[in-house]
């Protein structure tokens, strides 16, 4: 079974974003980038189904600039087979990234497609449920817990009201939560052979895929900083203010 995984190069997660001067978008200058966590998830994930024998090989791809490579070395050292670059610096929008891999996805015809749920940097959750509707696939998102049994895949997923157990038809979708499993260290080793796996690079143009931007960001804010809290008395104060001032109740 072949497994198809993909990674974003994102913010790193621990970087204190800031909004840039003229508000049209977030200041990424000498930060530091890093896999989308999500996505190292989705990885992990692929790679222990290997290790289970369920998958024999792992394809990791990314779309963006040169800079992804480096997203796509992280997976091949984290267990992926071997890597795929669509190599674009156009600003890549979900539906734009769902139509990359759906033509990956008709070129390789993986069995298991694997995506974080999100991505960090634009929280859209869009592009695994678009990828799964543009591709035909059965879907399983928020997945917290994957088992594969022959052609069929038994999905837990995190639901609003507790968990959801399903069962899909391979070839599929899956979006992954944060409680699937816990990502490995990566170690210099596999940092060095990672370094001698195969990665391929194209271009949009060749998957046949118009990614220019449908949709245009008109302005970028950080959040209203919170007020200071203030000490009551008493509960009838506190009632008081949450009735007359804060009107909550």
């Amino acid at each position: 079974m072949k497994a198809l995984v993909a990674v974003k190069r994102v913010v790193d997660y621990n970087v204190k974003v800031r909004v840039k001067n003229d508000g049209t978008g977030v200041d990424i200058a000498n930060v530091k980038m890093s896999m989308n966590p999500f996505d190292e998830i989705a990885v992990e994930e692929a790679v222990r189904l290997k290790e289970k024998g369920v998958v024999t090989e792992i394809i990791a791809v990314s779309c963006g600039d040169t800079k992804c490579q480096e997203t796509l070395r992280t997976a091949m050292a984290i267990g992926a087979d071997r890597g795929i670059l669509v190599e674009t610096d156009a600003e890549l929008q979900p539906l734009a990234v769902a139509k990359l891999l759906k033509a990956l996805v008709d070129k390789e015809q993986p069995q298991l497609i694997i995506l974080g749920k999100q991505a960090i940097d634009d929280d859209a959750n869009q592009t695994g449920q678009m990828l799964a509707a543009l591709a035909d696939l059965p879907q399983a998102t928020f997945a917290s817990k994957v088992e594969v049994e022959g052609d069929k895949a038994n999905v837990t997923r995190e639901v609003d009201g507790g968990l959801e157990t399903i069962s899909i038809s391979l070839p599929a979708v899956i979006t992954t939560d944060l409680r699937l499993n816990e990502p490995r260290y990566v170690t210099l080793p596999n940092i060095m052979k990672a370094k001698k796996k195969q990665l391929d690079v194209i271009k949009p143009d060749e998957l046949g895929v118009d990614v220019a931007p449908r949709l245009k960001t008109l302005k970028v804010a950080e959040p209203p900083k919170r007020g200071a809290g203030i000490k009551v008395p008493d509960v009838a104060t506190l009632v008081d203010k949450l009735r007359n001032e804060a009107k909550v109740i």
